[in-house]
This record gives structure tokens, C-alpha cells and sequence, in this order.
């Protein structure tokens, strides 16, 4: 069954994966070790043996149960096809191998910008944070000047500059929004933690490790999970629909079911069941 289309939250437009404008960058680019994430070693440069001609995967529908959920939990945002399409003109490492190495190195960079644009859209759809959306408004008008940059000026770029300068912005959007404000969890080690009985509700989680944690039934309002690292954290009968700066790779990452409330604009994961 083909999964209903999501709502576009307004100016994520471009910012989920489009593989038929893409060339496969993430199944060549990044290296794979084997592991329970992966079935088995790709060197970086090195096209996954299940890439197809079109760019597409041979295993698209079945990565978890052929040994690769690691593939399941990867976003690019949009990156891929900005690449291909924009900074490269719709030109490919395949026909252009002289490409390969600029193509692979901007990956990372694009990727980091779009993420960064689609954390700025929610945050100027915030109405709790409206004195806050000139800075937003700019944040995002430079995010998507410097993605827009060619090869050369985006593998120069100082991306971890920027996300810094824009985090301290969605922090202070956080603090606005999460009212009354919960407790501040930042980059706490909650790994395999029953916090089935804790007090997070609009807490400040943003990375927070809450590897194998147990969430099953918490309802955690308007809790700011940005970059919280959620591997294995049992999110069954959860309520994350409020949650702040919550992305795919998150839930996909997560064990949930069909009772876990997950945000507008996010698809419940197909292996959730």
C-alpha cells in the first residue's frame, strides 16, 4: 500500500529525500562497517553492491530484514537532490567520475544545512516563540545562502559554526515555547533508564542519551528532543506529537507502535507495525 502523502509543514519544502533526482550519494559516499546496522563492509567511494543503474535501491522494501537497518535510519533532507540537481547542475559521479570526490565531500555539508532549515521551519510555524521570528526569519535566509554556495565554498565551510549560532537560537525558541518550562536533562545519560514515572514533560532533552530507555506510555509535551540520540528507546503508547525538534531518523531509530503520537508532518515508521 502506498503510504499517504505528508502534510508539508510551510518551508520544508524540498527538505525530505527525493531519490529519483538524486545519484545514489549516500549509498556511495559514506563508508559501512559490517555490523547490526549493516550486513557488511563498503568502503567510502564505494557504491553499495544493492545501488541500482537509476540510482535506486534494489532492497529499498526489505533493508531491515537483508541485514540493513542502518540504511532505515538515515535522512538526508533533501541534500542529495540539491546536490545533484543545483550545486552540480544535474550532473552525476557515474558519467562524471571526476566529480566523485567534490560530490562526496559536500554530502555531509548539504546535509547538515538542510537539517538545519528543516529545524528553523518548525520553528517559525512556533506561535509560543513569534518575538523570535525576525532572528529565525534571518537564520534561515543565511542557512539557505551558504547551501546555496558552490562545491568549492561548501566544502570550505565551517558548518559546525553555523549549526552552533543557530542552535543557541532554537534554544532560546525551546525556552519560549515550553511553558511552563520542565526540567533541563541536557546531554544527560539516561541510557536504559525506566522513565516511564519521571518528570520530563516539556523537559529540555536535546542531546540527551536515552539509548534503550524505557518511554513506553509518557507523554512528554512539549520536551525539546533536538539531537537526542533515541536507538532502541521504547516509545511505545508515547505522546511525542508536541515534541520540539524531533526528526525521521529519530523515530526511525526508536521502538514504537501504533499507539505512539508522533508530530505533524513526521510518518510513523513502517517497521512500528
Amino acid at each position: 500500500m502506498t503510504p499517504r502523502p505528508l502534510p508539508i509543514v510551510p518551508g520544508r519544502e524540498g527538505l525530505s529525500a527525493d531519490c529519483s533526482r538524486c545519484a545514489g550519494l549516500c549509498c556511495v559516499a559514506p563508508a559501512f562497517a559490517a555490523s547490526a546496522d549493516f550486513a557488511v563492509d563498503k568502503p567510502a567511494g564505494t557504491p553499495c553492491r544493492h545501488l541500482q543503474q537509476d540510482f535506486r535501491c534494489g532492497i529499498h522494501d526489505r533493508l531491515r530484514p537483508e541485514g540493513f537497518p542502518g540504511c532505515t535510519v538515515f535522512d538526508c533532507f533533501g541534500a542529495g537532490q540539491r546536490i545533484t540537481q543545483q550545486t552540480f547542475g544535474g550532473r552525476s559521479w557515474r558519467e562524471s567520475p571526476e566529480l566523485a570526490t567534490a560530490q562526496f565531500a559536500v554530502l555531509p555539508v548539504m546535509r547538515q544545512l538542510h537539517e538545519t532549515l528543516w529545524h528553523l521551519a518548525e520553528a517559525a510555524a512556533l506561535p509560543g516563540a513569534a518575538a523570535l521570528q525576525p532572528a529565525v526569519a534571518a537564520a534561515r535566509a543565511e542557512t539557505e545562502r551558504l547551501a546555496a554556495l558552490d562545491a568549492d565554498a561548501l566544502r570550505a565551510l565551517d558548518v559546525g559554526a553555523h549549526r552552533a549560532g543557530v542552535g543557541e537560537l532554537l534554544q532560546r525558541v525551546s525556552e519560549a515555547v515550553r511553558t511552563p518550562t520542565g526540567p533541563d536533562r541536557r546531554g544527560a545519560d539516561l541510557m536504559g533508564r525506566d522513565l516511564r514515572r519521571a518528570r520530563l514533560r516539556n523537559a529540555s532533552l536535546r542531546g540527551a542519551y536515552l539509548i534503550g530507555a524505557d518511554l513506553r506510555g509518557a507523554d512528554l509535551g512539549t520536551a525539546d528532543l533536538l539531537g537526542a540520540d533515541l536507538r532502541a528507546t521504547d516509545v511505545r503508547g508515547a505522546d511525542l506529537s508536541a515534541c520540539l525538534f524531533l526528526t525521521g531518523p529519530q523515530l526511525a531509530a526508536a521502538r514504537g507502535d501504533v499507539t505512539t503520537r508522533v508530530p505533524a508532518g513526521l510518518r510513523r515508521p513502517q517497521h512500528w507495525g
